[in-house]
């Protein structure tokens, strides 16, 4: 089965109907945090992100709920001082509200999931 198909029209985003890697729509890059929105919708956002060992995203709230995935690597999550320690494959759901921040342990890559209700 191939996924050469280019089915997305005029402006429509060119991810749509592809099989996607993840980790692979966001490169490393040293002493950075790096970002790419891959679905960006009025009721919410897909969003990957590469950060580089010892990055961090500081102290912050949002007014939605918002998944994480760790795509690769190892990533330190605080949610209102408790902090969990996540690696690939896992998930954490941060809840509305609550003050958290996020510091790369090692470099690794993660899914934000933010749904808008």
């Amino acid at each position: 089965m191939s996924n050469q198909c280019n089915c997305s029209g005029p402006g429509e985003n060119p991810l749509l109907a592809k099989v996607l890697q993840p980790a692979e729509l966001a490169d490393y890059q040293d002493g950075s945090i790096v970002s790419r929105t891959i679905l960006e919708k009025p009721t919410g956002t897909l969003t990957i992100f590469a950060f580089d060992k010892g990055q961090a995203l500081s102290e912050h709230t949002a007014p939605f709920d918002a998944t994480v995935q760790v795509l690769d690597g190892q990533g330190e999550f605080n949610i209102d001082g408790t902090v969990h320690q996540l690696g690939p494959g896992e998930m954490l759901i941060m809840p509305a509200n609550r003050p958290h921040s996020v510091t790369a342990v090692e470099r690794f890559k993660m899914l934000l999931i933010m749904i808008r209700s």
